[in-house]
């Protein structure tokens, strides 16, 4: 409960240590699926604990990334609160701060149904479903194609993220920041190049059961011309070389062209999806 002891301050980096201790303690916990792990997000804005007798008890963390977007990257909560008092003490002071801030769409890919009972007491409003699907195959060979596949190098990154940012609307961007955080936790990624221009890229990693494509993206104007399917043959291709079979995938549940490309593939529905909510906060000066 909130008693005259609890206090909501601003996480600071020498809350590592007990911020992970709750993390660890927690009996509910919502993390971000993320490059970032919650705790490197200490010191950036909009991350707040709330202390019970110095103790800390709950942390919310939305900081903006991309600078409209300030996803739900951390929510933690323990005795002697509950969720709902966590949530309240927490996300008030957090929605002043987004506000005195400019203000930003606040989003979060909910896995948890305790979370979402949260989210809509809030008045969080759902946006859409993140559908997975995977694909298992072992003889993958790639189509003949004029379209130029090569491994990607950090002298692409500011290439790739003007990809990234053709492709998707703001909510979904990935920050040059993010961008760079990916490539290094990738096990393979290629960008597509057609007559000399860089048109797309796909990022994927691989983990005990398989391999995961974390992102795939073409340029809005060369949408359709093939170079999804180029990238996404190739890297099966690649993993089917080193031996892996299982490939699994998330996208948006009405993405068609997203859909469509993976079910060419032989991708089927996993039957896991997840709501995304959003909560729009306008700055102070459109108030």
């Amino acid at each position: 409960m909130i008693t005259p002891k609890s206090q909501v301050r601003r996480a600071v980096s020498t809350d590592h240590s007990s911020i992970s201790d709750l993390i660890f303690s927690a009996p509910q916990t919502h993390r971000h699926m993320d490059w970032r792990a919650p705790l490197e997000w200490l010191g950036e804005p909009h991350y707040f604990v709330l202390e019970e007798n110095e103790r800390i008890v709950a942390a919310l963390a939305c900081p903006q990334d991309p600078p409209d977007a300030a996803w739900i990257r951390l929510f933690s909560y323990t005795a002697p609160l509950s969720g709902a008092q966590a949530w309240s003490a927490l996300w008030e002071v957090i929605h002043a701060d987004i506000a005195n801030s400019g203000g930003a769409t606040v989003a979060v890919i909910c896995t948890h149904s305790w979370l979402e009972s949260l989210l809509h007491n809030s008045r969080f409003t759902l946006k859409q479903h993140i559908v997975m699907l995977s694909l298992q195959t072992r003889s993958h060979k790639p189509a003949a194609t004029n379209i130029h596949i090569r491994p990607i190098t950090y002298d692409d990154l500011s290439v790739i993220v003007q990809v990234d940012w053709s492709a998707f609307e703001p909510l979904w961007r990935n920050s040059t920041e993010a961008t760079q955080s990916a490539l290094s936790q990738s096990n393979y990624a290629t960008l597509a190049e057609l007559d000399g221009q860089v048109l797309g890229y796909q990022l994927s990693t691989q983990n005990p059961r398989g391999s995961h494509l974390a992102r795939l993206s073409v340029k809005k104007e060369a949408q359709g011309k093939g170079i999804a399917s180029a990238l996404l043959s190739d890297m099966i291709h690649h993993f089917n070389i080193c031996g892996v079979d299982y490939f699994s995938v998330n996208t948006q549940a009405d993405n068609s062209a997203s859909l469509s490309l993976y079910k060419k593939f032989g991708y089927l529905g996993t039957g896991e999806q997840y709501p995304v909510y959003i909560y729009e906060i306008k700055g102070r000066q459109n108030d």
